[in-house]
Formats: C-alpha cells, sequence, structure tokens
C-alpha cells in the first residue's frame, strides 16, 4: 500500500474548500488526467482545453480517493468524497503552497531558455543517490504543472527539484514564491520567445524572476559564459543571495577542466577552487556537459555530498523527444535515430546539431536531420533560422529535409549537397525522408512542438521497424 500524502481535514483545509463526504480509502496521490490517475489519486478538475469537471466519473471509475472541484459542481451516481473550491486551479495551489510549508526538503528550482528538463533530470539523478527526492514529471513547470508537483511532494523528501518555464513576463514569479528553492539554477539566456519580448536581455530580466523565490541566504547558480550573466548576478545580488557561477570561463566558480565528449556519453573533470571532481555524464552532448557544471554547483549549495551524488550522472539519458537515441533496422543495416521532435529553439538546436557530431562515421557514415521551423522567434526568425547554417557544417552533415517558411531560410542557405528536400509541413516531408533514409545513416528529427515533428519519428519507426523484422 503506498504511503499517504494528504490527511483528508489537512487536504480540505489546504484547499480552502468545503468536503462533501469522506475517502474510503487514504489520498497517496494527486492527478489531473484520467488516463494516468492511480487508485487512491486525489483527482483535480482543472479546466484548461477540455473541463476536468466532464471526467470526475472516469476518475472514481479508475479509483480516485476524491476529487477536487469547483462548487458548483453537481455530484453525480458513483462520485466519492469532493473538496468543493471557488476554482480548482487556486485549490491546488492552496495544497502546494501547504506542501512546500510542512516540507523539510533542500529545494531547488531551474529555469533558463535551454537545457532545464535535463538539468533537472541530472539533479534528481544525482539526489537520489543521497536520500529521497522528489522531482517534476517530464516538463511540469508552468502554472498548474509547479504547483502539482508541489502538491504531489510527500512529508519524506529531503530533497526537491523543480523545473519552472515561460513564455511572457511575469510568469515565473507567482511560480518560484510557490516553490520557495534554497537554490536556483539559470541554465542560459537565449533568443528564444522573442516574439514576446522583443530583446534577449528582456528574456534575462524575465529569467531572473526567479531569484525572487529565493529563501533568505539562498544561492544563486549562474552560467559565467553568458552574454547576461553580469545582469543575472546584479539581480541575484539584489535580493541577497550567493552567487556561484559555472562555465568553461576560468574565473567561474565551478569550471570544466577537461571534457571528452562521445556519442555514448562524456566524460568531464570539474574544478571547483583547488578540488578536482572527475565523473562520467551518460547522455551525450556538450550541453549536458555545460549544465552538469551546474547541477555540481547546486549540490554544493543543497549541503550535498559531491562524491557521493555524481556517479548519478551516469545513468543521465536523453528523454523522448529531447535526445532519445534508438537504434532501426534498415534494409541495408542499422540506422542511429535521435529523437529531438519535443521542441526547438535556436540554443537547443546548435547543442543537439553538435551532440549528433559525436556520432562515430565507422558506424554511421551519413548524417541526416529533419528539421521543422523553430517558432515565436519574432521578426529575428529569417536571421535565426539562416544562422544554423554554421552549425550544421560544423556538425559534418550530409543531408538536411526541411519543412516549414521558417526553415526554408536555412535550406536555401544550404550546399546544394546537402540540400535533402524542403515542403510546406512535416506530413507532405514525411514521404521524401522516408525515400532517402538507408541502412547506415543517422537520423536526427528537430522543430519546434507546433511544426508537429514527432510523427516524422513515428513514421521512422513504422518504416523501419518493419524493415527490420
Amino acid at each position: 500500500m503506498s504511503e499517504t500524502l494528504w490527511d483528508w481535514s489537512e487536504l480540505v483545509t489546504a484547499a480552502e474548500g468545503k468536503e462533501t463526504g469522506t475517502p474510503d480509502a487514504p489520498v497517496t496521490g494527486v492527478s489531473i488526467d484520467t488516463r494516468t490517475l492511480q487508485p487512491g489519486d486525489l483527482f483535480v478538475a482543472l479546466k484548461a482545453e477540455r473541463d476536468g469537471h466532464d471526467f470526475v466519473g472516469d476518475a472514481f471509475k479508475a479509483g480516485a480517493a476524491a476529487a477536487l472541484v469547483a462548487k458548483g459542481y453537481r455530484k453525480a451516481k458513483g462520485d466519492g468524497a469532493l473538496i468543493r473550491v471557488e476554482d480548482s486551479l487556486s485549490g491546488l495551489q492552496g495544497v502546494a503552497r501547504a506542501a512546500r510549508v510542512r516540507s523539510s526538503a533542500r529545494i531547488v528550482a531551474v529555469t533558463g531558455s535551454a537545457g532545464k528538463t535535463g538539468t533537472k533530470e541530472m539533479l534528481r539523478l544525482t539526489l537520489s543517490e543521497i536520500a529521497p527526492t522528489h522531482a517534476s514529471e517530464k516538463s511540469y513547470n508552468n502554472h498548474w504543472g509547479v504547483p502539482l508537483t508541489l502538491a504531489r511532494m510527500p512529508r519524506s523528501a529531503q530533497y526537491g527539484v523543480f523545473e519552472i518555464g515561460m513564455n511572457h513576463a511575469g510568469e515565473i514569479t507567482p511560480l518560484t514564491e510557490m516553490v520557495r528553492p534554497h537554490a536556483v539554477v539559470i541554465t542560459t539566456v537565449e533568443p528564444v520567445h522573442l516574439e514576446y519580448f522583443g530583446t534577449v536581455a528582456a528574456i534575462a530580466e524575465a529569467k531572473a524572476e526567479i531569484l525572487r523565490g529565493l529563501v533568505p541566504g539562498g544561492t544563486a547558480i549562474l552560467p559565467r559564459d553568458n552574454a547576461h550573466f553580469a545582469l543575472l548576478k546584479e539581480r541575484a545580488n539584489a535580493v541577497g543571495a550567493k552567487v556561484v557561477s559555472f562555465g568553461y570561463a576560468d574565473n567561474a566558480e565551478v569550471r570544466a577542466i577537461q571534457i571528452n565528449l562521445e556519442a555514448g556519453g562524456s566524460s568531464v573533470i570539474a574544478g571547483v577552487g583547488s578540488r578536482r571532481f572527475p565523473y562520467r555524464v551518460g547522455a551525450p552532448g556538450e550541453h549536458y556537459v555545460k549544465n552538469s557544471l551546474a547541477v555540481l554547483a547546486a549540490l554544493g549549495a543543497l549541503g550535498a555530498d559531491p562524491m557521493r551524488a555524481l556517479p548519478g550522472l551516469l545513468r543521465a539519458a536523453a528523454a523522448p523527444g529531447r535526445g532519445q537515441r534508438s537504434v532501426l533496422a534498415g534494409d541495408e543495416g542499422r540506422i542511429l535515430l535521435i529523437d529531438e521532435s519535443y521542441n526547438a529553439n535556436p540554443a537547443s538546436m546548435r547543442a543537439a546539431l553538435a551532440a549528433m557530431a559525436t556520432t562515430q562515421r565507422t558506424e554511421y557514415a551519413r548524417r541526416i536531420v529533419a528539421l521543422g521551423d523553430m517558432l515565436e522567434l519574432g521578426s529575428a526568425s529569417a536571421d535565426l533560422h539562416k544562422e544554423l547554417k554554421e552549425s550544421v557544417d560544423a556538425a559534418g552533415i550530409d543531408l538536411v529535409f526541411a519543412c516549414g517558411p521558417n526553415m526554408k531560410a536555412l535550406f536555401d542557405e544550404l550546399k546544394p549537397a546537402q540540400q535533402g528536400s524542403w515542403a510546406p509541413d512535416s506530413a507532405t516531408l514525411v514521404p521524401l525522408l522516408l525515400n532517402a533514409v538507408r541502412g547506415g545513416d543517422a537520423v536526427m528529427v528537430k522543430g519546434s512542438l507546433a511544426s508537429r515533428m514527432a510523427p516524422v519519428v513515428e513514421a521512422l519507426k513504422a518504416r523501419f521497424a518493419k524493415a527490420g523484422a
């Protein structure tokens, strides 16, 4: 039986609600999705693209212990215990704040223009080597994901790791004030969401909002190599934070001394003052290496022993849509598929291309990329797409398949020999790509979520899984 997460009376008080009935079983979790709900969960009926109140009945059929609903919800036959609140999201936020108040865990929060989820996962892996650690699932980093993660944090957690994202100014502040971290990491500041900000400096200001939630005496872990480090440091000083920088610069407090990048991961020797920390990162790519330095800094800020924690980095692996690698069986040999389809911006695109360059030509002779539009870049979009040519060439990409009006700007800059095909959308690109890929190829698929590059990944898996049967 799972550990009780919330006592019923405690939960009702935290949500500032009124109860209708009492659960027959302990509340052992919190869910907003009946498809993944586990028996014993509190189902929170949020209103988003779909109204969660339409699924309360399904939640109880799936074994929900209770449901958090708006006060106007009409109880139906088969419903169990309810907590009625003015607004279900506000009720969830109340539970989240109560979870933070009761917790004695040391908390770290991560934001940045790229690398948030990978850094969060590395922190989860390393801290879990030492003590019970609670962390955000997937990329639960928005106005409902952060409070949901907090509401799920058990009393027994000794460490908590939270990812906080944004695409507009002012979105991070209420979330970091809810999390109240002991340490924050800003991975990088890059030209993303320019459509809403106009300048990268404005993006840096928005990322710096995470500092406002720091507990007194907290630590800000900042990217020393970034052009906006001085601004971030100034904002950290303004809230009385201790600043620890990370990166490759000689004056970074946590710096890389030696790096060996390989297709199966990277070996690193990091320096902190006169101390040296050798470790290995299981996920390939230089961006994982740089962010592992931020992880090392965070371990120190949380009082965790790095020598006990760093072996957790061996288990680091890219997630689906975020660089996950799989081997498919083509007609003429193996095909390496690199799934970067979840999202894209100029920084993550450059990082993904650089990581692809670690593939060995002896194993995969051709490097092919299928790239979809990077979105929300405003008036700078065409130039930012064109500028990817340098990274494409540096990674030794043999063929580029591109889709979308923005990625046409890059495609037109390429040498004719590199031009695979361009299509207006990903669906049209699929048959062109499938016709070109063969055994011995390494294929990376990447683009912004709305570019719909995930179906391209699925098409490759369907085509070549069958061929290798």
